[in-house]
């Protein structure tokens, strides 16, 4: 009774491991990632060309040192300009009675709030209040522009949690059919975030056949990537998929802040993850006239080659390891043939 009590305990233990470093991953990653966002090398531009707009922006580079990057542009159009290419995400236009601070709060809401305390204080101290004006904003219905992040946190939901499915009720198929039943789980998990995104919630009012295509290669990208791994990793899949697609995605994705306003590691990730690149493609294709929406689809195409390969690399281990099956049975049934024939 003992026995079977302390084992029955170490059974339990050892799969509570599981939870317990998901709880220590997710503290580290979400803590890391946003307990102290703070600006570093945060581009902002002064308009102008003459010297008061080249003394503004040196006094503002001397006194922030680190946190901003502060450029002069020629104009009021090249400033917008930059603002829609996200190579700037503030331009204070100097005015001695109404100074004006360019923003574009679809890019980032968190963003363009850091960029209006940066240069409140300098209209200020002239005694003219601060006329903020948003080029780009975000839908009516999705004021604060996070509603893309919440979208790719439900489409990753239905993704990874797809895969345990698959991996576990599936384990008796053919790696082919596994690979078939995640391309084709994908397809419905994106047409359910498009019409998230579209008819129920009105995130995106355009281009919702083009969301719908990032939606599908980043969801056949993270299927694919699990059902191959859940053939080397088995019950550590969940925990492996959870530290890829939640704790190092979410965190580095720029929904909540954007890789300026975080530290070097997730900043450095927001470049090439799937997260990131399914976030800003998606604001691309929204509310930038989609720039930059061809590099973040390639991006999600690599990961989706990326799925493929690990796919591919599964089903030649489980066929080898079929046949090293088949042939020790085979060996088994001889040698029990041969003591048969010995008696």
């Amino acid at each position: 009774m003992k026995s079977a009590t302390g084992g029955a305990l170490r059974h339990v233990l050892t799969h509570l491991l599981t939870p317990l470093l998901m709880c220590v991953g997710m503290g580290l990653a979400y803590l890391g990632a946003f307990a102290d966002p703070s600006p570093h090398d945060l581009p902002v531009a002064v308009v102008g060309s003459g010297p008061s707009a080249q003394a503004l922006a040196r006094t503002l580079a001397d006194k922030a040192g680190d946190d901003l990057s502060v450029r002069t542009v020629a104009d009021r159009a090249r400033a917008e300009d930059q603002l829609r290419h996200q190579d700037v995400f503030g331009a204070y236009v100097p005015d001695e009675r109404t100074p004006e601070l360019l923003v574009a709060t679809a890019g980032s809401d968190t963003t363009a709030a850091v960029v209006q305390k940066v240069f409140t204080p300098v209209a200020a101290r002239q005694g003219t209040p601060l006329k903020v004006t948003d080029i780009a904003p975000p839908a009516k219905d999705d004021p604060t522009g996070q509603g893309i992040f919440f979208l790719l946190v439900a489409v990753s939901i239905g993704s990874y949690a797809s895969v345990a499915v698959i991996g576990g009720a599936g384990a008796v198929l053919p790696m082919r059919i596994r690979a078939l039943l995640a391309v084709a789980t994908s397809a419905v998990v994106s047409v359910i975030g498009a019409l998230l995104a579209g008819p129920v919630f009105h995130l995106v009012d355009h281009g919702l056949g083009g969301l719908w295509g990032l939606a599908w290669l980043y969801s056949a990208g993270v299927l694919l990537i699990g059902t191959g791994l859940h053939t080397f990793l088995k019950r550590w899949t969940t925990l492996g998929m959870m530290v890829l697609f939640v704790m190092l995605n979410f965190t580095s994705s720029g929904g909540v802040f954007r890789p300026e306003m975080q530290n070097g590691f997730f900043a450095s990730l927001h470049g090439f993850w799937n997260g990131a690149a399914f976030v800003e493609g998606a604001r691309g294709l929204a509310y930038f006239d989609g720039f930059g929406l061809g590099r973040h689809a390639w991006t999600l195409a690599l990961w989706l080659v990326a799925g493929l390969a690990v796919t591919a690399l599964a089903w030649v281990t489980e066929s080898r390891r079929r046949t090293r099956a088949v042939a020790a049975a085979s060996a088994d049934a001889e040698e029990e043939m041969e003591e048969a024939v010995g008696v």
